[in-house]
């Protein structure tokens, strides 16, 4: 086939790459709207298995000093995306992580061999939330993403459908 043949034919869609190979402990990631669970899921499962490592974005990011710049509006810092990646690539080939965090499509699809993202009822979400002193446009924003299954969504184009639960 020449190069005139392949620049003629139609675009196809985005091919998702292979998975990392088989870990003997998998990696999972626990998402989901904040305020859905994700915290205490996690929690229970790193004690149901303790060799699994339980890593909290949030708090991770503020440990390893990933905070990027303040944002105003959702009063909350940017994350260092680069470096919190670059800190995980390691330990993400070798297994075994329980990653807790509100983001699915910031990792690459080789980290997770399984994807669950939470979901909750607005009502409830919007308590919770508000019970944690989101305020005006984080509130309303987070209770759209839920209403929308924004983040569902989002894990579903970032990851094989057969990982996303």
């Amino acid at each position: 086939m020449s190069d005139s043949d392949s620049e003629n034919r139609p675009c196809k869609k985005r091919v998702k790459t292979k998975r990392a190979p088989k870990r003997n402990i998998p990696n999972i990631l626990i998402t989901g709207t904040p305020g859905t669970g994700k915290s205490r899921l996690s929690k229970c499962v790193s004690e149901a298995c303790p060799e699994m490592k339980w890593i909290n974005i949030g708090e991770y990011a503020k440990e390893k000093n990933f905070m990027g710049t303040w944002d105003d509006k959702y009063q909350c810092h940017e994350l260092n995306e680069d470096a919190l990646l670059d800190s995980l690539e390691e330990p993400a080939s070798i297994g075994g992580l329980l990653i807790d965090h509100h983001i699915p499509d910031l990792y690459p699809e080789r980290f997770f061999d399984a994807v669950f993202v939470l979901r909750a009822e607005t009502s409830i979400l919007y308590d919770r939330l508000e019970g944690r002193g989101y305020k005006d446009a984080k509130l309303e924003d987070n209770v759209q993403c839920e209403i929308f299954q924004t983040i569902l969504d989002e894990a579903k184009e970032s990851y094989e459908e057969s990982i996303v639960f």
